[in-house]
């Protein structure tokens, strides 16, 4: 690498923390903002050009590439997903197979080619988690009911990310005939199942490779075992990113999983920034202008059909509109594993447009995922009954949380009450019932004339109510502000 280049790539990085430091403070995700740096100050764009030759830059950026993936691998959640059930299963299966039909349909469509349309649909169907997590913590998100859920998709996303890049990289390294293309992805899959094998049976030998008390050496191992493991992946043919996510899954079944994660962090952080700068470098702006359309056509799609695996959730775990929204339009957001498949496919030769494509879907989703998050319940306003479970009606726009800290006074569930007692008393009428789960006491809603059931709480400061309408079975948390819902996996009775 030549000095001016080593400069250049020194202060593109300063750059690109500055960026993303403003950035945070609009609730904007980092790595949109080191790519777009890279744009600016790469070759491909008019002003001054702080990289003139990203190519040389290609082992840093592969660096940060591995690290991601062995990052991920080591802190993914086996327990989790294991324990989601064949419900959280069959939501991550839709949302995959909808987002993926949807790129792969419009790959085609803009006449690219298989390996093209393959890029593609991995690029619009498989989110972002860091963009996820950061959104429902910035959200305040992380207590509510449909969160777990959220959280499982995007985690069998990654594991499905392991499947995907095995099958992608035969395809990518433009094989002979059929015969040859088919006997390349068996022996990816090979190697992957080997890599499984060993990540289920091999952590106490690996432990034993790289185990030390000191850190400085702990890190020292531990990457030279990531770098051999990608090595090795990419000799058999199969992509660098595959042997560094499983050596990580390894590694996280071992007992230096904690320090590991800990002291790799900074290291992928930074490594993941250059690579995401570099990736900026190479993208040349005049090429932006021909794919916009085709972005445009691809958040629509992207759009569209996270909302509709947000529904299919919502029906699988029973929760109301505003649960839906908040699941189809907080997992919008696109980028490492998108930007990684882009580079995989411009190292393969594929269409020159890939690169472009993928850059800027990233950054306008970038831009739109977190406000359309924050604003979800306009978005449940429009979502009729009928797409949800019944007893949905009254609630639709209200956040359902399983954070409530009044669920211990939860004793009365049920009641042989169907009218208002005070409404009757005085000859008023009422539009809906509600039950005090903490005294039976039974009142009318906010929306009657004379709202019993909310006076009885402020006078008697009893928290929770629940509806006694047919079908309905939400309880409301007066001093929390939010659905009160039981934590998923555990029974309603009387746990809230």
């Amino acid at each position: 690498m030549a000095e001016a280049d080593l400069l250049g790539l020194g202060v593109a990085v300063l750059l690109a923390g500055l960026v993303a430091r403003g950035a945070r403070r609009f609730g904007l995700p980092s790595v949109p903002c080191y790519m777009l740096v890279g744009i600016v100050t790469g070759p491909g764009t008019p002003g001054p050009v702080l990289v003139g030759h990203p190519g040389e830059l290609s082992l840093l950026a592969a660096l940060g590439l591995v690290l991601l993936l062995f990052h991920l691998g080591v802190e993914f959640p086996v327990d989790q997903v294991v324990g989601g059930g064949r419900r959280l299963f069959a939501t991550a299966g839709c949302y995959i197979a909808l987002n993926m039909s949807a790129g792969l349909l419009l790959g085609f469509a803009l006449g690219w080619g298989g390996p093209e349309a393959l890029v593609v649909a991995g690029a619009l169907g498989i989110s972002s988690s860091a963009i996820v997590t950061k959104s429902l913590i910035e959200l305040h998100r992380l207590t509510n009911a449909e969160t777990p859920v959220l959280l499982g998709v995007i985690v069998i996303e990654d594991l499905f990310l392991a499947f995907y890049l095995a099958l992608l990289s035969p395809v990518l390294s433009g094989g002979g005939g059929p015969v040859e293309l088919v006997g390349d992805v068996l022996r990816s899959f090979g190697f992957l199942l080997l890599l499984f094998a060993v990540a289920r049976f091999g952590a106490r030998a690996v432990q034993g490779l790289i185990g030390s008390r000191e850190d400085e050496l702990l890190a020292v191992l531990t990457i030279g075992l990531v770098l051999v493991s990608a090595g090795l992946s990419q000799e058999v043919g199969v992509s660098d990113a595959i042997g560094a996510l499983m050596i990580g899954l390894v590694v996280s079944r071992t007992e230096l999983d904690e320090r590991v994660e800990r002291l790799v962090l900074p290291l992928r952080d930074v490594f993941a920034a250059v690579f995401f700068v570099t990736f900026g470098l190479t993208i040349d702006v005049a090429d932006l202008g021909p794919v916009l359309v085709p972005v445009l056509a691809a958040v629509a799609l992207t759009v569209l059909a996270n909302v509709s695996a947000g529904i299919v959730a919502a029906r699988l775990f029973g929760f109301n509109q505003r649960g839906a929204a908040n699941i189809g339009l907080t997992v919008l957001g696109r980028g490492e594993f998108s930007l990684i498949l882009a580079t995989l496919a411009m190292g393969a030769g594929l269409d020159r447009r890939i690169g472009p494509f993928v850059a800027l879907y990233v950054l306008v989703l970038a831009i739109l995922s977190p406000l359309l998050a924050a604003k979800s319940q306009y978005l449940a306003r429009f979502m009729p009954d009928w797409l949800l479970r019944p007893g949905w009606r009254y609630v639709r726009e209200e956040t359902i949380s399983t954070s409530c800290t009044h669920l211990d006074q939860i004793r009365v569930t049920e009641t042989d009450t169907d009218v208002c007692p005070e409404c009757v008393a005085v000859g008023s009428e009422w539009v809906e019932l509600r039950l005090c789960v903490t005294c039976g006491h039974v009142g009318c809603c906010d929306d009657s004339p004379l709202r019993h059931a909310s006076e009885h709480a402020r006078e008697t400061g009893h928290p929770i109510i629940q509806s006694l309408e047919p079908g309905e079975d939400w309880r409301w948390c007066f001093p929390d502000e939010t659905l009160v819902r039981a934590p998923m996996g555990s029974r309603r009775g009387g746990d809230g």
